[in-house]
């Protein structure tokens, strides 16, 4: 894509998922993620009702009667989105890629933070970090977080979360909101996911396409993989091959749920052709 081309993609991508946030998520974001803290806002006159705990004595003492201290919560947070820009998220069997679903997740996410005042970082990875863009706010860093997601050529096609969770540790030095976003075709990362939980509140979010949940009985096809480059000849005619091709996905789709939830992160799945906005509200309502 040349410049005006991506500007444009850009533009698209910024009224759909911006409208999104504005109004679905926005709220519902706010409420699902909760800030560092309670911080000291003011104090005000005792009201019939109020703790008696909140009383700030020294005030009291010196006004004569009594007031209190009053607390809000501390509501800016950091977003950081983990994205796998690997070969595997080049895959689409209809006319949307899963990188193109992720892109958007990714861009509503972003704007829902936006609308809540909270700085928004970017972490594309393959088996290697292949960019990364500090935690800012504002909406021109949310659109130059959407053009590098839609242009960004990765110099590698392997996956290695492991890598990019250690390295999300290192970077992020305060307690943050983490989504990956990734079809999790990755080499075991249950150890580094476990330590990276105990600090960040993270979530995963699985876009997988259909084709790779189940093959139809099409006779013998060639099977290419994107991250190795081997190539594979399947008899789709064998129900026992289209057994095998769905227990792999199974067992891919159980490790990636068994793993984030035995480390106490959540987990968010995704077909290409699902309603993204329904699984995201659903899942933060259930926080």
């Amino acid at each position: 894509m040349d410049t005006k081309d991506i500007l444009k993609k850009v533009k698209k991508i910024e009224i759909k998922t911006k409208r999104l946030s504005d109004h679905i998520f926005s709220g519902e974001y706010h409420t699902s993620f909760k800030g560092r803290g309670m911080t000291f806002s003011e104090v005000r006159q005792y009201q019939f009702g109020d703790d008696v705990r909140a009383i700030d004595w020294n005030v009291t003492a010196r006004y004569n009667e009594p007031y209190i201290k009053v607390f809000e919560e501390e509501r800016e947070l950091t977003l950081m989105l983990m994205v796998d820009v690997s070969g595997s998220e080049n895959f689409g069997s209809t006319d949307t890629f899963k990188n193109e679903i992720v892109t958007e997740i990714a861009a509503t996410l972003a704007f829902s933070a936006t609308q809540n005042n909270d700085k928004i970082g970017l972490i594309l990875f393959s088996d290697q970090i292949e960019l990364f863009i500090p935690p800012k706010k504002g909406k021109t860093h949310v659109l130059r977080i959407i053009r590098e997601l839609l242009d960004f050529k990765p110099k590698s096609q392997h996956t290695d979360l492991a890598h990019a969770l250690e390295y999300a540790t290192k970077v992020l030095k305060k307690k943050a909101i983490v989504f990956v976003l990734s079809d999790f075709i990755t080499p075991n990362f249950e150890s580094t996911l476990r330590i990276t939980a105990k600090k960040h509140d993270i979530t995963g979010i699985r876009v997988y396409d259909k084709r790779e949940q189940e093959i139809p009985n099409v006779g013998l096809i060639t099977v290419f993989d994107a991250e190795t480059r081997e190539e594979v000849v399947l008899n789709t005619s064998s129900q026992s091959t289209r057994k095998e091709y769905e227990a792999y996905f199974q067992k891919k789709e159980k490790k990636f749920l068994k793993v984030f939830q035995k480390c106490g992160a959540g987990t968010i799945n995704i077909e290409v052709n699902d309603s993204y906005v329904k699984k995201l509200l659903g899942y933060f309502k259930s926080r």
